[in-house]
């Protein structure tokens, strides 16, 4: 359970301190960590383990168990020049079950969190199990999910832990290869202040640690730890969409997603009908750039003639010529709200149309 990079860093760091060698070994004697050779340890470590002793001397060194639940998981061989070898091997010993403790601990939550992402688990099962690890039930929490260019490698998913270790309070953890994610606890001010503030400070220290390519979505806050799941299942859908609706931006929220996840659920061939009832055997990519630019700035601007006018440089009859010369195209009068709401969704259905024969749906 605990990496032997773990037991490794612990026992070099307890040997600074006493001056004495360690060895930890499982209980079929094979070497985990060590700081120094011990010879034909690994033997009596095989035969230290059968026997009913909990701490033991054989030829020179020191021998405890140490035990997780009562089955033991690992042999502790103690040696060396230091003093008081046993008393330092006992507390060796402590300082192992402790860790044992905590990685357990720590393992049951990861698990508790990755089946209650997933609705893995029945209601009673969710408040008896938080109660069980001390997670409290009616906190406000948010679902972020990390994403790099890379996918979800180990390194991403520690530097985030590390990055959000100071809280103790947040739960980092992973349910597939692609994504990392993130159960954040908040305050009780201002939520979406604090969550673009986590984002934008973890996008900034992963990009420092040589991650690209990093987008980061979340769900709407939820008061009860029942509710994470769909604040989960909202983040997956505001990361999806955002790559097609928001693809400028590295941070995108549920709630910004608008009518952009209504159409993400639209079949695709109840899309290509609504297309082509729009726009006939036309698409909006076959319109020039200049008449794309003059849509996206007139949307952009609220319908506004004489405000998009200016902004294109252009005279505001000339905006009218190419608005009246759309209209005969399409049939479409941008100038008029239920048009132009049409019309912008068609836009945004061809985006969507793109994006998913792009990733073969």
């Amino acid at each position: 359970m605990i990496s032997n990079q773990i037991l490794q860093n612990t026992i070099e760091g307890l040997k600074n301190i006493t001056r004495v060698d360690f060895c930890v070994m499982d209980a079929d004697g094979k070497e985990m960590a060590s700081t120094a050779d011990m010879g034909n340890s690994a033997r009596a470590a095989v035969d230290f383990a059968a026997s009913p002793a909990d701490s033991q001397e054989i030829q020179g060194y020191q021998y405890f168990k140490v035990f997780d639940e009562q089955q033991l998981e690992y042999v502790l061989v103690a040696g060396g020049a230091g003093e008081d070898i046993y008393m330092v091997g006992k507390l060796a010993a402590f300082q192992l079950q402790n860790l044992l403790v905590a990685y357990k601990e720590r393992f049951d939550k990861d698990n508790f969190i990755k089946n209650l992402l997933l609705d893995n688990l029945l209601l009673v099962d969710i408040y008896s199990r938080s109660k069980k690890l001390h997670i409290q039930s009616d906190l406000p929490r948010v679902v972020i999910i990390v994403e790099s260019g890379s996918g979800r490698d180990n390194n991403v998913l520690e530097l985030t832990r590390a990055h959000l270790s100071s809280s103790g309070k947040d739960f980092v953890t992973a349910v597939d290869e692609s994504n990392v994610i993130i159960v954040k606890e908040l305050a009780e001010a201002d939520a979406v202040k604090e969550i673009e503030h986590t984002a934008k400070t973890l996008i900034a220290f992963l990009q420092k640690e040589g991650i690209r390519e990093i987008r980061i979505a979340y769900g709407t806050v939820v008061s009860e730890i029942k509710e994470v799941s769909r604040s989960y299942k909202e983040a997956k859908m505001a990361l999806d969409v955002g790559k097609i609706f928001f693809g400028e931006r590295d941070v995108v929220a549920y709630s910004e997603l608008g009518i952009g996840r209504l159409i993400y659920q639209l079949p695709i061939p109840l899309c290509k009908m609504f297309i082509k009832e729009i726009f006939g055997g036309k698409s909006p990519d076959d319109f020039d750039d200049e008449t794309l630019t003059t849509i996206y700035k007139f949307f952009e601007n609220s319908l506004n003639v004489s405000e998009t006018s200016r902004q294109l440089f252009i005279h505001r009859n000339t905006l009218v010529y190419r608005l009246d010369k759309l209209q005969k195209s399409t049939g479409l009068d941008l100038r008029v709200f239920e048009d132009a709401i049409t019309f912008k969704i068609a836009l945004m259905v061809v985006k969507y149309m793109k994006y998913m024969e792009s990733t073969d749906y």
